[in-house]
């Protein structure tokens, strides 16, 4: 027997960013089955109304609205139309990221430092400060951040240190903005998307790192969406500032 989908999002709105695919796409689309209106972004209008019309198929209401994360006034507007549609903002996944170097972290080129910080970390915080007035009571804030944030190592040395990051951000803003948002966040283990396709792509690290879960296998879309889902409604109302590990059992702490 299929596992129905709960509906705990009826009259909740979301904003996802980056989530025409992969893991963004699976989160938005669960928040959507959750009964959620879901607005879409990324930096393609393609790719958005691509997925706008995926998600309309399955009969969620879905709105879609182009974003490059680390552009002001598309950040403006990303948050006005939403606003100018819906009248509120009750959920927010911060999910944009980039990896644009698998350089070590010494031989980074100064322009890799400024892109890594600006699109995994800065970014989310100056898309909060334009949301903050727009939140409702009781409105959920989760930030993608990765099981590479409890261990920078590698080819993704930076990017995880950007991820750390992020875990510290969680403790901070839920801080800040308590009681009436919680902040929490998702660590995925590896999940083999178009983002990580240079390390999930390759049969022989692909078996090294499922040999490294608990669980013998990668991570899918819909593992950490249903995650997200958790966070973002009710049932983890008296959760904030805590980060959830989806990696199947790696080792995660700091």
């Amino acid at each position: 027997m299929e596992k129905k989908t709960p509906r705990r999002l009826e009259g909740k709105v979301a904003i996802v960013t980056a989530s025409t695919q992969g893991i963004g796409f699976g989160i938005i689309e669960r928040l959507g089955l959750e009964g959620a209106s879901v607005v879409v972004s990324s930096r393609k209008q393609a790719n958005v109304d691509e997925a706008v019309e995926k998600l309309k198929s399955k009969g969620i209401d879905a709105y879609g609205i182009v974003c490059h994360v680390s552009n002001a006034q598309h950040r403006r507007n990303l948050v006005e139309k939403t606003v100018q549609k819906y009248g509120k903002i009750d959920i927010v996944v911060c999910n944009a990221a980039a990896n644009p170097s698998t350089d070590p972290i010494l031989s980074s080129k100064e322009a890799v430092l400024d892109k890594l910080w600006e699109i995994n970390v800065k970014s989310s915080i100056l898309l909060l400060q334009d949301m903050a007035p727009h939140l409702e009571k009781g409105s959920s804030v989760i930030f993608i951040t990765s099981i590479a944030g409890f261990q920078p190592q590698g080819s993704m040395a930076m990017y995880g240190v950007t991820k750390t990051a992020l875990l510290g951000l969680t403790k901070a803003l839920a801080a800040e903005m308590a009681p009436d948002t919680r902040v929490n966040a998702v660590a995925p283990g590896f999940v083999p998307t178009h983002f990580a396709s240079f390390i999930t792509g390759n049969s022989a690290v692909r078996e090294a790192i499922e040999e490294k879960t608990l669980l013998n296998r990668l991570g899918t879309a819909g593992d950490m969406a249903s995650a997200a889902a958790f966070l973002a409604s009710d049932d983890s109302s008296y959760i904030t500032g805590e980060t959830l590990v989806v990696a199947g059992g790696m080792p995660s702490r700091l």
